[in-house]
């Protein structure tokens, strides 16, 4: 039985409930197909028009929240994604995959982004209805503010939410000029509108965390509490490994984001999807609440991992409880 919440009991405005598609978004997602297959967009379509939730997508940005914060957020971001790339240069530079990746870090030391990676572009990633032609991608990671994030399902988080996704886009968008720049062509892919290729999956490769229990990234330095954007190209970059961190097994034992979610919408055991046992977030009843207040995101502010400083530790302790484990196997192994 969930705890009480004061967000509970949730009822959806009626004006979205006649905007219902008629269909499941997790059927669109693939939920409980135990055949694997490319994702379909469900939602944040570039033209609404193209998906079922569509109307409901036009729905989301018809309301106005009257929080100037929100407004201006969403103004600055626009701009941003408007910017033109420049010109592809002529001939390509030539440098090791080493110092390719290496040159990456001058994004995160100027505060463009806070983390970066990088991985093999894999063909299961791209939605349906799509082709990227490229064989690597960049993926960018740019954190919240906690102390805005934390006021979720306040505007004021929706607000940083949005703010967030226009820094991704700006340095996406910054990255892909400087490859073009450099003689290599470039893709930037930027949220929360969907593009070419499913973020989280790359983003878990190239080594940002893994999946948590409420469908997002958990990382050990930023929590959940970040977002992301990509580049997709042919330079050469040496990829960069995932990371273990022992989040399947926390969030197994932990009930917070579930609690916390107001139409109870995180599963507490994980799903199958397209062919994939994961953790796993019903669209269907996650959506109306996300949609009037604006992006929600109370799952990803409440997350123990988000707090600031919590993220480490958690993933010491989860280390030495992972070595403590690992000992005790091997001494078992030796005494057969």
């Amino acid at each position: 039985m969930p705890k009480p919440n004061p967000y509970r009991p949730f009822s959806p405005d009626p004006a979205q409930r006649e905007l219902d598609p008629g269909i499941s978004g997790n059927a669109i997602n693939g939920l409980g197909d135990e055949t694997p297959r490319r994702p379909r967009m469900v939602y944040w379509a570039p033209n609404p028009d193209d998906i079922p939730h569509g109307r409901l997508q036009r729905w989301f940005y018809s309301v106005d929240p009257q929080n100037p914060e929100l407004t201006q957020a969403r103004a600055e971001r626009a701009r941003v994604t408007n910017v033109a790339l420049p010109t592809l240069a002529d001939t390509p530079v030539s440098r090791s995959p080493e110092a390719w990746t290496a040159l990456l870090s001058r994004f995160v030391d100027e505060g463009a982004c806070d983390m970066t990676g990088v991985t093999e572009m894999r063909p299961e990633w791209v939605f349906e209805g799509h082709e990227v032609p490229f064989t690597r991608i960049v993926v960018v990671g740019v954190q919240h503010d906690y102390d805005r994030i934390a006021t979720a399902p306040k505007p004021s988080a929706g607000a940083e939410v949005v703010r967030q996704y226009g820094r991704a886009a700006a340095t996406a968008l910054h990255m892909a000029a400087w490859l073009r720049s450099e003689g290599w062509d470039a893709e930037p892919v930027t949220g929360p509108m969907t593009g070419s290729v499913a973020l989280i999956p790359p983003a878990i490769a190239c080594g940002f965390g893994e999946l948590g229990k409420h469908g997002s990234i958990i990382n050990p330095e930023f929590g959940s509490s970040f977002r992301l954007s990509a580049v997709l190209t042919d330079a050469p970059f040496a990829t960069t490994p995932a990371r273990a961190v022992g989040v399947d097994d926390f969030c197994a034992n932990c009930r917070i984001c579930e609690d916390a979610c107001p139409p109870e919408a995180i599963f507490h055991e994980k799903q199958t999807v397209r062919g994939d046992r994961k953790w796993y977030v019903d669209f269907d009843k996650c959506l109306p609440f996300f949609n009037q207040t604006h992006g929600c995101a109370i799952c990803i502010a409440v997350c123990p991992w988000s707090r600031p400083g919590v993220g480490p530790a958690l993933a010491q302790k989860l280390a030495r409880r992972a070595g403590r484990l690992e000992s005790a196997s091997d001494a078992g192994d030796d005494r057969r």
